[in-house]
C-alpha cells in the first residue's frame, strides 16, 4: 500500500465495493455478463431496458459501488493534484454523501422532467441508457483504486489514464443515445443544449467547486 496511505478504510470500502460487484452477478449473472459487454455490444440496452423498474437491485448495488469508487478517485486526484491531507472517516462519509446525493437529485430531477412533458418513457429509456455506461464507468474506476493503493505505478498515469477511460466510457454512452433519438433532438437541439448545461454540466460544475472550494 502507498506511503501516504495509512488507513485500513480504503481497504474495508474496496473490499466492500467488489462484493456489491459480486451480488450484483448472484441476483443476475445472465444480466451481469451482458453489462460487461455494454461498450461493445447494444444487447443489454435493448433486452434490459424493456424491464426496468424504478428501484432495480441489479442497478442499486452497481450505483452503490460507482458512488464509494468515484469518491475514493476523487480523494486520489484531490490528494495529488490540489493538495495533500491525511484522511478522516467523517469527511470522506461527507464526500461520499454529496457524490451520492448528486447523482440521485440529477435523476430525479430528470425523471420529473420526463412527467411535466409527459415523455416519461422516453426519459426512462435514456436514463437506463445513461445509467449503464455510469455504472460501468465504477468498476473501471473500482479497479483504478486498486491499482492506486497496492501498486507502485506511477498515480499522475494511472489517474490520467483512468479518467480518459471512464470519460471515454461515458462519451460512448453520451453518442448511443444520442444516436437512438437523434430523431427527437436534431428539432429541438436548443432545449437539448440547454438541458445538457443545466443537468449534465453544471452539477459537476458545483461538486467540482465545492470539493476544491472546502478541505475534503
Amino acid at each position: 500500500m502507498r506511503n501516504f496511505i495509512t488507513h485500513n478504510w480504503f481497504t474495508i470500502f474496496s473490499v466492500l465495493s467488489l462484493g456489491l460487484i459480486v451480488a450484483a452477478k448472484y441476483v443476475n449473472a445472465l444480466r451481469f455478463n451482458d453489462f460487461l459487454l455494454v461498450i461493445s455490444n447494444p444487447k443489454y440496452l435493448k433486452i434490459y431496458s424493456r424491464d426496468q423498474k424504478f428501484i432495480d437491485l441489479f442497478d442499486s448495488f452497481l450505483f452503490i459501488n460507482l458512488a464509494l469508487s468515484l469518491s475514493i478517485f476523487i480523494y486520489f486526484g484531490y490528494n495529488t493534484y490540489v493538495t495533500p491531507i491525511n484522511f478522516e472517516l467523517f469527511e470522506f462519509l461527507k464526500l461520499l454523501f454529496a457524490v451520492s446525493t448528486l447523482i440521485i437529485i440529477k435523476t430525479l430531477l430528470e425523471r420529473l422532467i420526463g412527467s411535466l412533458f409527459e415523455i416519461d418513457n422516453l426519459i426512462d429509456d435514456y436514463l437506463f441508457q445513461k445509467t449503464a455506461f455510469k455504472n460501468y464507468s465504477g468498476i473501471l474506476l473500482l479497479i483504478t483504486n486498486l491499482i492506486l493503493l497496492y501498486t507502485n505505478t506511477n498515480i499522475n498515469v494511472v489517474i490520467v489514464v483512468s479518467f480518459s477511460a471512464v470519460l471515454l466510457v461515458n462519451i460512448i454512452g453520451f453518442f448511443t443515445s444520442f444516436k437512438n433519438y437523434q430523431k427527437l433532438l436534431i428539432p429541438n437541439l436548443f432545449y437539448f443544449l440547454l438541458y445538457l448545461c443545466a443537468l449534465e454540466i453544471g452539477p459537476y460544475i458545483l461538486l467540482y467547486k465545492a470539493i476544491t472550494g472546502n478541505n475534503i
